[in-house]
């Protein structure tokens, strides 16, 4: 499904930074850096543009941020290789060695048992290690 028809999915408003966005991270093995997406998006890349396009992209369901170390954001697409939409609650994986961050779709995190009183309203699992690649 091409960036046009995802936006038109999610009853989003088809605007060329949108699309640029979604064709980056179509493109994108991992999550992505804003830096890695705007080289990307070449033109169409303003700052100001890229945060209220991903913040609309995000409250649409149609990409997640990811938060490493309160330092490093990525981007992902919650549309999967089968171009179903993926579901957002999953854990993600961070190579300590050379920085990827995975998406681990099968990998849910909670439900947790929590307190009496307690509500749990959103929660975000975050892996640190070795991948595959770096163990070998």
């Amino acid at each position: 499904m091409d960036a046009a028809e995802l936006l038109h999915k999610h009853n989003l408003k088809k605007t060329s930074p949108r699309v640029a966005i979604i064709e980056a991270l179509q493109s994108a093995k991992s999550p992505m850096s804003e830096a890695e997406i705007s080289k990307l998006m070449g033109n169409h890349y303003e700052r100001t543009t890229f945060y209220r396009s991903a913040q609309t992209l995000e409250e649409a369901g149609l990409l997640h941020k990811i938060v490493v170390d309160k330092l490093q954001v990525r981007y992902a697409l919650n549309v999967g290789r089968s171009l179903h939409t993926v579901r957002t609650a999953h854990a993600h994986f961070y190579c300590n060695s050379c920085h990827e961050l995975i998406c681990l779709e099968h990998i849910h995190p909670g439900p947790y048992r929590l307190p009496a009183g307690f509500q749990s309203q959103e929660s975000e699992v975050i892996i640190k290690g070795l991948c595959d690649k770096c163990t070998l």
